[in-house]
């Protein structure tokens, strides 16, 4: 009698300690919270900029504007210039990288495209295919999902140190050529040190749209089998419906997978105002920005 009540007591003085200092692996695994609603702003202010076509005003003052934001939460912010093609003519380009917790050696690189596409070569309408495209949910969705992350993981540390990597020239290209797409990913690529070797990258692509459900991409679910799986369980929690159709997406994760690095693409393919003037941000929604956001918060946090 004397040892169960002994037993009892040093039970009664683990929960106790647990409920103090927060030891349970639900506390430490559970995530913090995402702000949709911030997401939605910071998606709307770069479409208030105008279409962001590298050579532009707009293109310079996003820019700008993103790097602001990125430096007020860690130092370890640059510009990374190179050359393009945009619209048939040599261009400025830039990528933006920011780091966090450069010290742990296991890490999660997270990516978007920040420009829009020059023509409207998509829209229904034919006298309208000349005029840029807003790009709000391709392009500026994948980017305000990351801003806001930027911000949560500034002050809470995640489970591994994150890059950021914002491209450029992702959407200037013409069909049928595919080397004229992707400039910013092909030239992070091809510039990123040999022993730069994150455990994986995730891309964010269109993934705003208010009518939400993730592509299965034959390149990410051949390049990263398990994390896809991972993935898929994420989204199945969040009420983020996964095509069961694979379709082979030409996209920034591809020139990461050319570099031996296992990397995969969050992206609705099925948007009816892809490359369209109608790819504005009245096609979004706070709520699929949410999710998606939480989708990536759980990979960092959780265990």
């Amino acid at each position: 009698m004397v040892r169960n009540e002994l037993q009892l007591v040093k039970i009664l003085v683990i929960i106790s300690f647990c409920a103090i200092f927060s030891c349970s692996s639900e506390n430490m695994a559970s995530p913090p919270p995402f702000n949709g609603p911030k997401a939605f702003d910071y998606l709307s202010r770069q479409v208030s900029f105008g279409p962001r076509i590298p050579g532009t005003d707009a293109h310079t003052q996003t820019a700008d504007w993103i790097l602001s934001v990125l430096r007020s939460h860690t130092p370890t912010v640059s510009f990374q210039p190179f050359t393009g093609i945009s619209d048939g003519a040599e261009t400025s380009m830039k990528n933006i990288l920011a780091s966090f917790y450069p010290e742990k050696n296991s890490r999660i690189l997270l990516c978007a495209h920040w420009d829009s596409r020059p023509h409207a070569d998509r829209d229904p309408d034919l006298s309208k295919r000349a005029e840029p495209v807003p790009g709000a949910n391709d392009g500026a969705s994948g980017v305000a999902v990351l801003m806001v992350i930027a911000e949560i993981i500034a002050v809470t540390e995640p489970l591994m140190g994150v890059d950021i990597v914002l491209f450029d020239g992702e959407d200037g290209g013409e069909y049928g050529n595919n080397d004229s797409w992707l400039l910013g990913s092909r030239h992070f690529a091809k510039s990123m040190p040999s022993a730069y070797r994150p455990d994986f990258a995730i891309l964010l692509d269109m993934i705003g749209d208010k009518d939400l459900s993730l592509t299965r991409d034959y390149y990410s679910v051949n390049s990263a089998p398990l994390l896809w799986g991972k993935i898929v369980s994420h989204a199945a929690s969040l009420g983020i419906p996964v095509s069961g159709k694979t379709l082979s997406v030409l996209d920034d994760h591809v020139p990461l997978i050319e570099r031996g690095i296992r990397a995969v693409d969050l992206i609705d393919f099925d948007y009816p105002s892809w490359h369209t003037v109608a790819d504005t941000p009245d096609k979004c929604s706070p709520e699929s920005l949410e999710k998606i956001g939480m989708l990536l918060l759980k990979l960092m946090y959780e265990k």
